[in-house]
């Protein structure tokens, strides 16, 4: 294969992610070549096998330095940006890696003359009360300015094998004795797929969704917070109560665990505020078709799915009789 007839390339950052390494895949599979920025590119060689040999490329990059990104980006005909927090640890702010990375990520891509695909969130609000939906949309706000045609893509929950929503909870199910039902469980929800993510993040690489425009991405239902724990109950094998935590207590909660080093909290106060709201897709989105649906792509239904990936939380792995629950 000539230099002149190569592929093109399309730079991922964040691409050994949650969403980032089923976006390298769908992307190796339409014959892209796909550079992965990461900033452990130690622990990005499993994303290799996903292509054939030289395909995917892996590059240090850290969206809190900017000549790590213009590295990344150089040659690229694409951008990709997968980057997210769940929650912030040390220099890992919002404000760093959410607002101040993704418009680095943008300026780079402009100064390349580089298309962009940026994946935020539905909840991205300059008058969130929650950190993480201001930061998100800040950076909306940067990329739209410096990148009127960026295609913009906001998920609702994103489930899958890897997620860190259906498998904490199945966690939480398999070592206590009761789950626990945040702000009373009545906020809805609508859990997207992440191979249906991924492969709305390929068809606008493949330009074949219109760009300048924000998408909301939603499941095929809205689920309320104790409908989808009931889910991962179903899903496990397992009997568990689910008691109602009011929001003011699971923030303090939040907030003493945020304070134990090195290990992940299982809620922070940020998230609770985020739980103060539906996470569904918008009136208006659907009535624009910046949808699944508005753009060809039928949504995975989650039971269809969760309970294959979720097999390990049952009390004897794939054994377990489906009809004892414990």
């Amino acid at each position: 294969m000539t230099t002149m007839n190569l592929p093109p390339l399309v730079t991922v950052f964040g691409g050994s992610g949650f969403i980032g390494r089923h976006v390298v895949r769908a992307l190796a599979e339409r014959g892209y070549r796909v550079r992965v920025a990461v900033r452990r590119p130690d622990l990005a060689g499993f994303l290799l096998p996903a292509g054939y040999v030289g395909q995917i490329a892996l590059m240090q990059a850290n969206l809190r330095n900017r000549a790590s990104i213009d590295r990344a980006v150089e040659g690229s005909s694409h951008v990709i940006n997968c980057v997210g927090l769940l929650f912030e640890t040390g220099a890992n702010t919002f404000d760093a890696v959410q607002d101040a990375g993704a418009r680095s990520v943008a300026e780079a891509a402009k100064a390349a003359g580089a298309k962009l695909t940026h994946i935020s969130a539905i909840g991205a609000d300059a008058k969130s009360p929650s950190a993480y939906g201001r930061s998100k949309a800040a950076a909306e706000a940067a990329i739209r300015s410096l990148l009127p045609d960026a295609v913009i893509l906001r998920p609702s929950i994103v489930f899958g094998p890897e997620d860190g929503f259906f498998n904490k909870f199945a966690g939480m199910a398999k070592m206590l004795p009761f789950l626990p039902l945040i702000g009373g469980g009545k906020t809805k929800l609508q859990p997207v797929y992440v191979m249906d993510v991924a492969e709305t993040v390929a068809r606008s690489v493949d330009g074949k969704i219109a760009p300048a425009k924000i998408y909301e991405l939603g499941g095929s239902e809205v689920m309320t917070f104790r409908q989808c724990l009931e889910l991962v109950l179903k899903a496990t094998d397992r009997r568990r109560p689910l008691i109602s935590l009011p929001f003011g207590l699971a923030s303090c909660i939040g907030s003493v665990a945020s304070l134990v080093p090195l290990i992940a909290p299982p809620i922070t106060p940020d998230q609770v505020e985020m739980l103060k709201s539906d996470n569904v897709v918008s009136d208006s989105a659907k009535a624009e078709e910046r949808t699944l649906a508005g753009i060809g792509i039928r949504a995975t239904v989650p039971a269809s799915v969760v309970g294959d990936y979720l097999v390990h939380f049952k009390p004897h792995g794939q054994f377990t009789n489906s009809g004892k629950a414990a």
